[in-house]
């Protein structure tokens, strides 16, 4: 899996990009792996008030071992595909996104 994530990442001269996939609404939040060249996260705070993006964030964060402000949503913030930047002083274990079983 790290080498698929590394695949869709695109660094952007501020941090890494990470394009996603997500869908709200879900039983848990879990990374479950890459659609159209895109991470596919579940997410289950639902897409109202902002709610879905925040909780994005915040998952991807904990995966990586970051602060929340260190994960930022740059595109997308209506509907399904969504960009990440994600910013830190050393590339962050990758490995974390990887689905579970994987």
């Amino acid at each position: 899996m790290t080498k698929a994530v590394e695949r869709i990442l695109r660094g952007d001269g501020q941090g890494w990009l990470l394009p996603v996939w997500v869908q709200p609404g879900a039983k848990r939040d879990q990374v479950s792996g890459i659609v159209d060249g895109r991470l596919k996260l579940r997410i289950a705070a639902p897409a109202v008030d902002n709610k879905a993006n925040t909780a994005l964030t915040a998952y991807v964060a904990g995966q990586l071992g970051l602060r929340r402000n260190q994960v930022a949503l740059v595109a997308g913030t209506i509907g399904r595909k969504k960009t990440l930047r994600i910013v830190a002083e050393q590339e962050p274990d990758w490995e974390r996104l990887a689905p579970a079983g994987m």
